[in-house]
């Protein structure tokens, strides 16, 4: 399997170098040259996760020794998650949720970001690559923790993240914060999630700072969705959700299934065409978004305008207004046209929109839910089902009951839950119509009692972990304190 550019398809690479490199020197993301057909669904009805994952993985990275990959697989969905499955399947509503948070990070990034360390060590060594590896990544929120919890203490790899100052919840801070490993780094910076991935995406094509790090010892890499080994992880857990409601009985082989993403960077519901691609049967994606609505409007108007204010919400990982990741799905379903999506992508970046003449919104069906959208989710499920979701789970939860009203279709769906409640208490208790108390931590324990069940230690530890990172630049700081922190790491 061959790796392309979006915007330029004669620069190919192998899996290995598309996850050295995380992203192309032209700033085009690296997509694979075709989409491998799955095996029959009753060929994979009795796979376990870790068996179902090696066998994808398996597809898409074929240039890496099967017992590299293995390795990977078992490292990553072992101890981390309890040696037990890591996703789980639970009906309530009238829908599926595929939990995708239970993880060391409580969040659906710990599929991908568990793994993705094995498969950049195994890279790093297979192709004889002696410089340093320095991950940079820009978080919302989740991808940081779990990039940080992912790479810490990995030999040969140096982590840094970017976050919007003011950008991320209470917890989701401490747990950047508060992060342990020798080759960990934390950077605040004053701005938005935007500026953050803008910044990092600018380090990644500047030739003239790449080669100066080099002369120091290092090569750049992302721990983003924009690196395809973050990305082709994430299909197996759809799959994994098909053949759950299989095995529980609740649909026949082949029937086709909706599956429901809350959607910011465009990752995670591209990993759900790609498993459509590979052949699992689904018919409509259902892209939600909070009010950040931009994809919203692109599917409804076909015209892609980030030219408007990012606001800050409850679901603090979706507050994006460039979503990377469509530019590979506008790659796909436009026959793989670089040409076009080199000219469109340059327009976003210099006028701030680009426009889509050829869509159709049969492909993907957008539509968003408000702060009061969440609110009323969470409530909802709450009182009726005696289940707690967390504000982006509540997002795709609110955007599937609009999309039920105004289609009428009762296709068996699954609602990616991408976070456990206990990482945003104060959304989660208000909608309950409780007071939100002061202390965070109170808050988490209303949220435990909630839920009927214990903090987990990862959460309850971060009210006595000191803080190790307050690192904070501006923007057009990032690409010095990327140096200093290296140097200060020699």
């Amino acid at each position: 399997m061959r790796y392309y550019s979006t915007r330029n398809k004669d620069n190919v690479v192998s899996s290995m170098e598309a996850i050295i490199k995380g992203i192309a020197e032209d700033g085009g993301l690296f997509v694979p040259e075709g989409f491998p057909a799955l095996p029959r669904l009753e060929e994979m009805l009795n796979l376990s996760y870790k068996e179902l994952a090696k066998l994808i993985l398996g597809m898409y990275f074929d240039d890496y020794p099967e017992e590299d990959l293995e390795g990977a697989v078992n490292g990553a969905y072992g101890d981390k998650f309890g040696n037990r499955e890591p996703v789980r399947l639970v009906e309530k509503g009238g829908v599926h949720f595929l939990e995708l948070f239970l993880g060391p990070t409580l969040a659906f990034k710990d599929m991908a970001l568990t793994i993705l360390p094995y498969l950049m060590r195994s890279a790093l060594l297979n192709k004889g690559i002696r410089e340093e590896v320095v991950v940079l990544a820009a978080t919302s929120g989740d991808t940081g923790k779990a990039a940080l919890e992912g790479f810490s203490d990995v030999p040969g790899v140096n982590v840094l993240v970017f976050y919007p100052k003011g950008g991320v919840s209470q917890l989701q801070r401490l747990q950047m914060i508060t992060q342990k490993g020798q080759n960990t780094h934390v950077v605040a910076i004053e701005g938005n999630f935007d500026d953050a991935q803008k910044g990092v995406k600018d380090i990644f094509g500047d030739q003239a700072y790449n080669k100066k790090l080099k002369e120091e010892g290092y090569v750049l890499s992302s721990a983003n969705s924009i690196n395809i080994g973050r990305l082709i992880p994430q299909i197996v857990y759809y799959v994994y959700g098909y053949l759950d409601l299989l095995r529980n009985n609740s649909i026949e082989a082949g029937q086709e299934i909706n599956i429901v993403v809350p959607t910011g960077n465009f990752g995670n519901i591209l990993a759900a065409y790609y498993a459509k691609m590979m052949g699992l049967p689904v018919d409509r994606l259902i892209c939600s978004s909070n009010d950040n609505k931009v994809l919203t409007d692109f599917f409804e108007t076909g015209t892609y305008d980030r030219r408007r204010d990012l606001l800050l919400t409850s679901s603090p990982s979706m507050d994006i207004l460039v979503s990377s990741n469509l530019e590979r799905f506008l790659f796909h379903i436009s026959g793989n046209d670089d040409t076009s999506l080199r000219e469109m992508m340059e327009d976003l970046s210099k006028e701030g929109y680009f426009t889509w003449s050829d869509f159709s919104r049969e492909e993907i069906y957008g539509e968003f839910a408000d702060e009061n959208d969440v609110s009323l989710s969470i409530r909802d499920l709450y009182r009726e089902e005696d289940y707690v979701m967390d504000p982006h789970t509540a997002v795709g939860y609110g955007v599937y009951r609009k999309y039920l009203k105004e289609t009428g279709d009762q296709k068996p769906a699954i609602i990616a839950s991408t976070a456990s409640p206990f990482k945003f208490p104060e959304k989660v208790i208000s909608s309950m119509g409780k007071d939100v108390p002061q202390d965070l931590f109170k808050g988490i324990e209303m949220v435990a009692e909630s839920m009927k069940m214990e903090i987990p230690t990862q959460v309850r530890e971060l009210e006595s972990l000191p803080v190790l990172h307050d690192n904070i630049c501006k923007k057009e700081e990032m690409r010095d304190i990327v140096l200093k922190l290296l140097q200060e790491v020699k």
